[in-house]
């Protein structure tokens, strides 16, 4: 479907009739977390609980607030709302399956994930037997195409902003052993892209999409016999291949450009980011969260970032605006999410997406985006709709096969305070995690490697070891039954050597580096450094920023328990290029680390 600036709106209204049918850091687990309610005198009013994506959820509490400030009512009583917040794929996943208040959270009247896609998925994925959940029009609050974003020197370096730029540039620059050598920058390495796992995030789930787009030639109807040509999964394949890593939300990679950016290095960490729109205009204010809460807290980047709308075409971030048919919700919380929704689409409420770097929920452009900002606000000119739902569902289940491989090191900490029980169950900490750790396993696949590495004090033969490797790398299929038996065996014993264990895995798994593969290392600990002849955090921190990039291995690091030094675990997987988990609430350990090995 091809469009101009202006049809923009009238592409969108058509997404609506054709489906008629990301917590800010990685401090947080899948449940759904609230984001904003209503005054305390409001414990008679009807409540309405609207679960939106991450990426928007303060935003919309924003407007919440003044929707419950506004007075209004439905059959002489007060209508408050709040909002919930949980990924758009986690969402998808738990309204899939049926919704479980005590893993998943309150259960939602409205469901506003970033992209009409999940809405799509989710139709495909209830039982057909089942009262229909879903309405067939399904309004949206605001607008977002996905793009390529780079650092705007080397969107340059391609012929940005006259030269339109596709993913079929992508994939020559991924595959072309002299990088961005090709285009005179040999100092910029090897092409590098940054995209989420599209089985939770949207932006992960859309650029896969326009991959493939990309790689039929097609801009209407996707078949699965289209999918499963060979050169089509090649291209596709080959796009997966420059990914550095993967994750459950893109704040991960933008945190870690800001971070390379403070340190003058923004052109060796990342050299493109699958990422909404309004993600750039996030970015480029010093707020790669978003949350309207810490803009103005960092500076904008030296190197800032442009947006590339590919030229085969992208799809929009819509962010649908859902009230569900559930059992749960009734006619009076139907009828106030008509309410809401007739609020938040206002001149006035619209006025706060536009000036967050949104497109309003016609897909019309605010003054801020602008090409002296980065956007080439009459782009998309190519508006892609998501495909049918079983081909959307075959695109998604795709990704197992074509995705590039792992290589992981599981560091666990043993140390003596592993095996206090976890208050509110029957369990030690270890052994929550021996569970969560096994389970994790199943997310990878036969040909993906992995090692598990323990560390405490006093291990070895001689009892004068940091760290002790129980599992060698090897491929999973081949030893995923020694994994788990030998996890399910860990004992905890004395002290937590926590730098020393990291340096030395570390050590070792670039000694071993597979540029084939993403190269990880996953640290879990429930303590802080207790090893006085390694207590040199800087000069870690040191090593691992001075790792070069075309031989990374990204630290992943998990702080478990109330004891857990998170300000030195975020410090020491920033330096890495990685990401820091919080799982201070050990019974969050399970979700905590299947966000983990989203990653990889």
């Amino acid at each position: 479907m091809k469009t101009n600036g202006r049809s923009l709106a009238i592409a969108l209204a058509f997404a609506v009739v054709l489906v008629g049918g990301l917590v800010y850091l990685k401090d947080r687990g899948s449940s759904a977390s609230p984001q904003a309610g209503g005054p305390p005198n409001a414990s008679s009013c009807l409540t309405l609980k609207v679960l939106a994506s991450s990426e928007k959820a303060a935003l919309l509490s924003g407007v919440a607030a003044d929707f419950n400030k506004s007075g209004a009512t439905l059959n002489g009583q007060c209508v408050q709302v709040k909002v919930l917040s949980k990924a758009s794929g986690a969402a998808e996943q738990a309204l899939a399956r049926g919704w479980d208040e005590k893993v998943d959270g309150p259960a939602p009247d409205v469901w506003s994930p970033a992209s009409t896609a999940w809405v799509v998925l989710l139709r495909q994925r209830l039982k057909s037997d089942t009262a229909p959940m879903l309405p067939d029009a399904i309004p949206h609050l605001a607008f977002s195409p996905l793009v390529i974003a780079m650092p705007k020197p080397m969107a340059v370096a391609l012929g940005w902003p006259s030269t339109p730029i596709g993913w079929s540039d992508i994939l020559a620059l991924a595959r072309d052993p002299a990088g961005w050598g090709r285009l005179g920058h040999p100092e910029w390495g090897a092409f590098r892209l940054g995209k989420t796992n599209p089985n939770l995030s949207t932006s992960g789930l859309n650029a896969l999409i326009g991959a493939y787009f990309a790689a039929t030639g097609v801009t209407g109807d996707l078949s699965v016999d289209r999918l499963n040509d060979p050169k089509v999964l090649d291209f596709v394949k080959g796009v997966e291949s420059s990914v550095v890593h993967y994750g459950d939300i893109s704040l991960t990679f933008l945190q870690n450009l800001q971070a390379a950016d403070d340190h003058g290095a923004a052109l060796t960490y990342v050299s493109a980011i699958a990422i909404e729109e309004k993600s750039v205009w996030d970015y480029n204010h010093g707020n790669p969260s978003g949350n309207p809460a810490s803009l103005g807290k960092h500076a904008a980047p030296k190197v800032p970032m442009v947006a590339i709308y590919p030229r085969e075409g992208t799809l929009a971030s819509d962010h649908p605006y859902v009230a569900l048919n559930a059992p749960w919700v009734d006619e009076a919380h139907r009828q106030a999410a008509a309410q809401f929704l007739k609020f938040a689409q206002t001149a006035a409420e619209q006025r706060h997406f536009l000036d967050a770097g949104f497109r309003d929920y016609q897909g019309k452009p605010g003054a801020q985006l602008i090409q002296d900002n980065g956007f080439l606000p009459a782009q998309p000119q190519r508006l892609l709709t998501p495909p049918l739902p079983a081909v959307l569902d075959q695109i998604q289940r795709s990704w197992t096969d074509i995705r590039k491989r792992t290589r992981l090191t599981l560091l666990v900490d043993v140390s003596g305070s592993m095996a206090e029980t976890v208050s509110g169950t029957d369990h030690s900490k270890l052994e929550l995690v021996q569970a969560a750790a096994v389970r994790a396993l199943d997310q990878l696949a036969p040909d993906d490697e992995v090692s598990l590495t323990i560390f405490s004090t006093g291990l070895g033969p001689n009892r004068n070891a940091n760290t002790q490797e129980l599992v060698p790398m090897g491929p999973l299929g081949s030893q995923k039954q020694r994994l788990r038996q030998t996890i399910d065996g860990l004992s905890p014993m004395n002290g937590t050597p926590l730098y020393a264990a990291i340096r030395s895995a570390h050590e070792a798994m670039r000694a071993h580096f597979d540029p084939a593969r993403i190269n990880a290392l996953l640290v879990l600990t429930d303590g802080r450094n207790e090893y006085p002849q390694d207590d040199d955090r800087s000069a870690l921190v040191r090593q691992l920023q001075a790792a070069p990039e075309d031989r990374a291995v990204r630290v992943f690091t998990i702080g478990y328990g109330n004891d857990a030094d998170l300000p030195a675990l975020r410090q020491i997987a920033t330096a890495a290029r990685g990401a820091a988990y919080n799982a201070s609430d050990p019974r969050t350990i399970d979700s905590i680390f299947q966000s983990v090995f989203s990653n990889f």
